[in-house]
């Protein structure tokens, strides 16, 4: 499996609503993408963040299911629409996703840099400990990845609810969840 974002910093006056209606408009695009395990439509708005932000997130069965979205019509179209922009991947050190996923409303999260010499081994037990016990607080889903190229980790949930503030972690808005049926 492999996590994958990529996120676009929109004006401080830049009128989210347009985000809210091209959620509502395409976000069933998605629901049947081949390989697509899901993709949350995420959306913060500057007050509740530093900036207006779009930044789907993405989890993918596998690298051709990814590469057939990066390559085909709906990434042009964003792309078009909003830039071009850098696309972050990670392979999965760990992932739940509930059978009610869908049902997700809010989501964080954070990537970290890994310090150099990190015993991995423990690191990834330990994320992988961490992710568990977000599913135990009532995540919907719960992603660790690692990216070994430049060196992090992403930690990802979703919430049925707005959670606590997490110091370090970006909150998004869930706008739709495209989910394969089941």
């Amino acid at each position: 499996m492999i996590a994958m974002q990529y996120s676009f910093v929109l004006p401080a006056d830049y009128d989210m609503a347009i985000i809210d209606r091209r959620i509502a408009e395409r976000g069933h695009m998605t629901d049947a993408f081949p390989g697509l395990l899901f993709k949350a439509y995420l959306s913060a708005r500057k007050g509740e963040a530093s900036d207006n932000l779009y930044a789907p997130f993405y989890l993918w069965r596998d690298a051709d299911a990814m590469n057939a979205f990066l390559t085909g019509a709906g990434f042009a179209g964003v792309s078009q629409a909003f830039g071009w922009p850098s696309v972050k991947t990670w392979t999965l050190w760990h992932a739940h996703q509930s059978h009610d996923v869908a049902a997700a409303r809010f989501a964080t999260r954070s990537v970290v840099p890994i310090v150099p010499h990190t015993a991995l081994a423990l690191l990834r037990e330990q994320e992988i400990a961490a992710s568990e016990a977000a599913v135990e607080a009532g995540a919907l889903a719960s992603i660790v990845g690692f990216e070994p190229g430049g060196w992090s980790l992403v930690r990802f949930r979703l919430w049925r609810a707005r959670p606590v503030e997490v110091e370090g972690w970006q909150g998004y808005d869930v706008g739709h969840m495209s989910v394969p049926a089941r």
